[in-house]
């Protein structure tokens, strides 16, 4: 009777099939990486023909703290323009994440496992989600609270007192949320990193736990490092950030039960 291969041995023919000189590779590489430049080039001019109107729909926050007065400036002439221009590649390149990921995941998926390939799949379609997240938190609630912060610290002309009146210019009010959307965006990957990472074995819940006084720090510096120079942003960055990485305790537990299983399971396949 013949030896039937494994679910291993069949998983290590495959990847041993896939081997390729480096030249192919290389030339693979340079591939995906055209059609993810291809993408982002493409969305790009999509979204710069709608520059104005999403630049619009950001100044919401504004308008609404700021009521029917609000008013924006912009101090050069060419200001606005490259304010559209990054306003088109912001809008761009999270349009293009899903086939940027796509085109990363086809690459790196022949020198994967079956196991380690159907993990690393449902992270490509948390990803954006996740950023998506961050982005509304900032859009719905962060903003408007520190626009009224700042907007308080205006000053009315009064005797002995000179007028201060926020006019926020075009570009800066842009750096302002984008950099705030970066960096929610960039923390709510946590979930999203460190769930693959225990899904694939690399950590594990008891190394989050003994390792939570070092994330809190790590966290705080990070919301310090990442959000404009005020307390207030670098606090609501903060706080989500350790209820995220407690969010990820969870989640690696419950992953942990699912490898467990699935390793039971591949092993129960190779007797």
């Amino acid at each position: 009777m013949a030896n039937v291969p494994t679910l291993r041995e069949q998983d290590e023919a495959a990847i041993e099939a896939t081997k390729a000189p480096l030249m192919e590779h290389l030339i693979e590489l340079r591939s995906r990486l055209i059609k993810s430049v291809a993408a982002f080039a493409l969305l790009f001019i999509f979204f710069f023909y709608f520059a104005k109107h999403i630049y619009n729909l950001l100044v919401i926050p504004f308008e609404k703290v700021a009521g029917a007065g609000a008013k924006l400036i912009y101090t050069a002439p060419q200001e606005f323009f490259f304010t559209q221009i990054k306003v088109a590649m912001f809008a761009a390149l999270f349009a293009a994440c899903p086939v940027i990921l796509s085109q990363i995941y086809a690459f790196v998926a022949p020198g994967l496992y079956r196991h380690e390939r159907a993990a690393f799949r449902p992270y490509l379609f948390a990803t954006p989600v996740f950023f998506l997240m961050g982005a509304l938190i900032v859009y719905f609630l962060v903003m408007p609270n520190l626009l009224h912060f700042f907007l308080a610290m205006q000053q009315s002309k009064e005797p002995g007192r000179a007028e201060i009146e926020l006019l926020p210019r075009v570009s800066e009010y842009l750096s302002l949320i984008m950099t705030l959307i970066f960096a929610f965006g960039i923390t709510f990957q946590m979930p999203v990193v460190l769930t693959l990472l225990g899904r694939i074995g690399v950590i594990d819940s008891a190394f989050l736990k003994d390792k939570r006084r070092i994330a809190i720090f790590l966290v705080a510096v990070a919301a310090a490092i990442l959000t404009p120079p005020d307390p207030l942003s670098m606090m609501f960055l903060a706080v989500p950030g350790w209820l995220l990485y407690e969010l990820s305790i969870f989640s690696v537990k419950i992953v942990e039960k699912q490898r467990a299983a699935e390793q039971a399971a591949r092993e129960a396949g190779d007797d």
